[in-house]
C-alpha cells in the first residue's frame, strides 16, 4: 500500500513540473529573483513654517487720530407705555373702504370756525389748530404736531401726553418728540369721538403733559361749539 501511494505521488510531481515548464513558470521565477529590488523613495523633510507676527497701526481720518479710541456700550432705552388699567377698548365699526373726504370748502370752513373759537379761549395756555386728514383718523393714526409749537413746549423726551375732551374725559397718548406727533393711544381718541376728515382740533396746552380738545365738525354750526 505505501509503495502504491509513493508511485501515485511521485507520478503527480512529475505532471506538475511537466505543466509549470509548459507555462515557463520557472523561468518567469529566476528572473524576478535576479532583478534589483525598487528603492524606497525618501521621505520629503516638511519644513514647519513659522509665522511671523506684526503690529499693524489701524488706519484712522485724520481728524480723530489724536482722539481716544471710543468705547461702546449697550445702552438701556426705557420705553413709554400706557398702563392697561387705563386703556380702553372702543367697539365701534369704521367702514374704511368707502372713506369720506371733505371738501375744500368743508375743510375751510371748519378752520374758520375753530379759529373763531380759539379766539375766545384764555390766552396765557399755548394753542393750535390741526386739520383732520384720512391719515390721521385712519389706517395709520399717527397725528403730527406743529414743530415748532413742539420745541417751544412740550417735552423733549417721550412721555403720556394726556387729551382732555369737552366732556372731561381723558385719553392717554404717547408723544414721541423725535418725530413731534401723538402715536400710541391717538387711535382711541379719535375713534371714540368719530373724526372725519375735515374737522378741525383745538389743542389747548393746559399742563406740561395735557392737552384740553375741543372739536369743531365740518359742516357744523358755530351754535353746537361750547366751550367748557
Amino acid at each position: 500500500m505505501v509503495a502504491a501511494y509513493e508511485e501515485s505521488r511521485r507520478k503527480r510531481l512529475e505532471e506538475n513540473r511537466k505543466r509549470m515548464e509548459a507555462l515557463n513558470l520557472p523561468l518567469l521565477s529566476q528572473a524576478l529573483q535576479k532583478s534589483p529590488s525598487p528603492k524606497s523613495s525618501p521621505l520629503k523633510q516638511v519644513k514647519s513654517r513659522t509665522i511671523e507676527k506684526e503690529v499693524v497701526v489701524v488706519r484712522r481720518s485724520s481728524r480723530v487720530a489724536n482722539l481716544p479710541t471710543p468705547v461702546y456700550k449697550e445702552v438701556v432705552v426705557d420705553r413709554v407705555t400706557i398702563p392697561r388699567s387705563v386703556c380702553r377698548t372702543y367697539n365701534k365699526h369704521r367702514d374704511y373702504a368707502n372713506r369720506v373726504y371733505a371738501s375744500d370748502e368743508a375743510r375751510e370752513e371748519a378752520l374758520e370756525k375753530a379759529e373763531k373759537l380759539m379766539s375766545g379761549l384764555e390766552s396765557e395756555y399755548p394753542t393750535f389748530i390741526k386739520s383732520m386728514l384720512q391719515s390721521h383718523i385712519s389706517g395709520g393714526f399717527w397725528l403730527g404736531l406743529p414743530v415748532h409749537f413742539c420745541k417751544s413746549n412740550l417735552p423733549k423726551r417721550d412721555e403720556v401726553m394726556t387729551l382732555i375732551d369737552e366732556d372731561g374725559n381723558e385719553y392717554p397718548t404717547i408723544y414721541l418728540p423725535r418725530k413731534t406727533g401723538l402715536s400710541g393711544g391717538w387711535k382711541g381718541f379719535a375713534v371714540a369721538h368719530d373724526l372725519a376728515d375735515g374737522d378741525a382740533l383745538i389743542f389747548q396746552l393746559i399742563k406740561r403733559s395735557a392737552f384740553k380738545v375741543y372739536i369743531v365738525r365740518a359742516n357744523s354750526p358755530p351754535e353746537d361749539i361750547q366751550l367748557k
